[in-house]
């Protein structure tokens, strides 16, 4: 009997999809497998920025776009130059932290990760530490961690998150959400904002939604920077070895967690000296995004666009792999997945343009911080004005098809409304609004469209959350097990595609996400911010 409702379900679902694309063009599941399979081998040598399989999946990129019939910028191609500092950490770096007679020297990858972003080939200094709790000053929240006290020079040690909810304040930064004060980001532009001479990171895999892995990893590898200021040190320390130093210092990591909870909190001093040795390769890079258009029909409307973007790149190949381990990060889910999905969708827009002009952007560097994104908002094809909405994908439904789909951030416009519509025409279902805990909203390429006052956000998965809570149409207990159990492939590896996967729900998902574009760029508006909402630390929106 259950099986027969489960069938009957998909029945209904898929009868319902098919009615409503015969409005909109239809992703095709075995163009996206091509690509997938291709964008994820080890060919593409983990498409790290900087790096040779990136440059191969940039030019891949670009041939697809002019075989599916995009039409490239007003320049005359598809690739937007991004121009960044690279900077790689070289063995003899350390960090010594000096308390009273005793020392310090945290073992790197183990008990702290760090570079620079000051783009100095070398740099030796020595800087106080000052706790500053959350380093969060937030004017709407009546919150400042540093009241007025002069960083200048010094290191500040901060948590990670943002001041936790309280009986009295269930809301406040949004209750047990992330907001942008809590990503780390924030964090060190805020330490480069006042001058200090770096931060560092506390972590815990809770007040992260990470484990220690994914920043180790990442500071292993090259980072890159948008030229401009930047800190001399910044990184993360390990939890076990924050709570070492702080007590070797006399202080207790708990009690000053609990005080920094509090508003008259005030930075601390922890009389510890720290000395910093920095060898690193720094270099000048220049990667692309990749850009292709489907103008629009209607006279007036073209001048306006939808914009549908997942960022090509992953971590790449580590170099200074040894024994034979595999050492290329291929990036399969994350994000193979969503680039591929655009692809697909690409090749199906050609066929029947919409009244609005449709965008098809794939941003460079997104793991080193949104900066492709950062790059085309900067310098967008169709002016911010006239861009109607920004909808990402990244790190897509690799598991099987099921009964919702995640539209978590569409709630602060009316794009939420319109993505009701489009899941009810397509026998959907919205998923449950739950709490951001990990920040998704602010780790995606859609938030840097969102800080410039585009309604934009991550045409979700659980995948992205990593928490599997949607409802597979299958065998939900099993496939929700497969999607949380992504968290261990996350930024490792073992992320890497697989010939026996259900692309169902990632067709179901890029399907949904074309749908919605074609909605959006077919009404006779443009979408809105809902009144009163927040991004938290990110400029106002402005519609």
């Amino acid at each position: 009997m259950q099986t027969s409702i489960i069938a009957a379900a998909i029945a209904t679902t898929l009868l319902n999809g098919a009615a409503f694309a015969q409005q909109t063009p239809t992703v095709s599941e075995p163009v996206l497998r091509g690509h997938l399979a291709f964008l994820a081998d080890d060919l593409l040598e983990g498409r790290g920025t900087g790096q040779r399989g990136g440059d191969l999946a940039v030019r891949y990129l670009e041939t697809q776009a002019a075989i599916i019939g995009l039409k490239p910028m007003p320049s005359g191609g598809y690739r937007q130059s991004v121009k960044f500092e690279g900077s790689k950490l070289l063995p003899d770096s350390s960090v010594t932290f000096r308390t009273g007679t005793t020392r310090i020297m945290p073992i790197a990858g183990k008990d702290i990760v760090f570079g620079t972003g000051s783009g100095k080939a070398s740099l030796s200094f020595d800087a106080p530490l000052l706790f500053v709790g959350y380093g969060v000053k937030a004017e709407e929240e009546n919150w400042d961690d540093y009241k007025d006290a002069d960083v200048k020079g010094k290191i500040l040690v901060m948590m990670v998150n943002d001041p936790q909810p309280t009986a009295d304040e269930p809301n406040r930064f949004a209750g047990k959400a992330y907001t942008y004060y809590g990503r780390w980001l924030y964090k060190f532009e805020e330490a480069v904002r006042r001058g200090a001479a770096g931060a560092l990171l506390i972590h815990t895999t809770p007040s992260a939604s990470y484990p220690w892995s994914v920043p180790a990893n990442g500071f292993s590898h090259e980072r890159f920077h948008l030229k401009g200021p930047g800190n001399q040190v910044e990184g993360w320390l390990h939890e076990d070895m924050a709570r070492e130093l702080f007590l070797s210092a006399g202080f207790d990591l708990d009690v000053l967690r609990a005080q920094a909870e509090r508003r008259d909190f005030k930075p601390v001093d922890l009389k510890v000296s720290t000395h910093v040795t920095l060898r690193s390769t720094i270099r000048q890079v220049e990667q692309f995004n990749v850009v292709g258009i489907v103008p629009g029909t209607d006279p007036k409307l073209k001048q306006q666009a939808v914009v549908y973007s997942a960022h090509w790149d992953h971590m790449g190949i580590d170099e200074g792999a040894k024994d034979g381990r595999d050492h290329i990060y291929n990036g399969a889910v994350d994000n193979a997945s969503g680039t591929a999905a655009l692809l697909a969708m690409a090749a199906e827009a050609v066929k029947r343009p919409a009244r609005r002009s449709q965008v098809f952007l794939w941003p460079a560097a997104e793991e080193q911080g949104l900066l492709g994104s950062a790059a085309y908002v900067a310098d967008p094809v169709f002016p911010l004005d006239r861009t109607a909405a920004d909808l990402n994908l990244d790190s897509m439904n690799f598991v099987g098809v099921t009964r919702d789909i995640g539209v978590a951030g569409a709630e602060r416009s009316s794009l939420y409304e319109t993505s009701a519509q489009v899941a009810r025409k397509m026998g959907l279902k919205l998923a449950p609004t739950i709490p951001d805990l990990s920040g998704a909203y602010f780790r995606a390429d859609h938030f840097n469209f969102a800080k410039a006052g585009i309604p934009a956000f991550n045409v979700g998965s659980a995948v992205f959350s990593g928490d599997g809570h949607f409802e597979f149409a299958h065998d939900h207990a099993a496939e929700s097990a497969k999607m949380v159990g992504f968290k261990k492939d996350y930024h490792q590896v073992t992320d890497e595609y697989r010939a026996s996967w259900d692309l169902s729900g990632m067709v179901q998902q890029a399907q949904f996400t074309l749908n919605l574009g074609y909605a959006v760029a077919n009404a006779p508006t443009m979408p809105t911010w809902k009144k009163g909402m927040k991004l938290g630390g990110a400029a106002a929106a402005k519609r």
